[in-house]
């Protein structure tokens, strides 16, 4: 299916999202910090299906219609926005607990892998900012000839392989430096830090127009 569309372009683009800073990575990235890579994984495994009900929907036309409703879409916004609010909450909560700041506990003692895939497929299919850009970027590489849901699947596989990839090797690193992460006071700032970022995040999605 790569000959039926400009697939060059869309694997760079894509490359250069995956890689750029954002919730996505914060999660992973706090994942494998308190509970190993084998939790960031599933994080990032959870964050990265949720690309595919992204492709879906928007091969489906559904997007089309989110986004023409100025209600539903704000809605949905702002649903997104509680959540990451929701979970910057819950890393402060971490940093100020005695609890919270002993991150050498056996893997998945402090969070498990179902948490930290809930986590990371809701805060991906709750973020209308995926839904705009798939619904966007996506139609370019589309061939009209052929079914779009195939190639919009298809694509989703790309993007799922490379953040996948990307991701993983995040997670991998950060558990490598566990022994300086579970230091108290690094531990602390940490989750401070993640939990500032996780709250701006969502303030400014609930306050960013379409």
């Amino acid at each position: 299916m790569l000959e039926h569309f400009q697939w060059l372009p869309f694997l760079l683009a894509i490359t250069v999202l995956t890689m750029s800073p954002g919730v996505d990575t914060l999660l992973v990235l706090r994942s494998s910090a308190v509970a190993g890579w084998r939790v960031g994984f599933v994080c990032s495994l959870g964050i990265c299906l949720g690309l595919f009900a992204h492709a879906t929907v928007s091969a489906l036309g559904l997007s089309v219609i989110l986004l023409g409703s100025a209600t539903l879409f704000t809605a949905f916004k702002i649903a997104g926005a509680l959540y990451l609010v929701y979970l910057g909450i819950q890393a402060l909560r971490s940093a100020w607990h005695p609890k919270g700041l002993t991150l050498n506990l056996p893997e998945g003692r402090q969070m498990t892998a179902k948490t930290a895939f809930r986590q990371g497929i809701l805060s991906n299919i709750l973020n209308p900012k995926t839904i705009v850009f798939y619904m966007a970027f996506l139609p370019q590489f589309i061939n009209p000839e052929y079914s779009a849901i195939a190639q919009s699947l298809f694509m989703a596989a790309l993007h799922f392989i490379i953040a996948m990839a990307w991701q993983t090797f995040l997670a991998v690193v950060v558990h490598r430096a566990r022994v300086w992460l579970a230091r108290p006071k690094v531990a602390q700032v940490l989750d401070s830090l993640t939990g500032v970022l996780l709250v701006g995040f969502g303030i400014k999605l609930a306050l960013t127009q379409r």
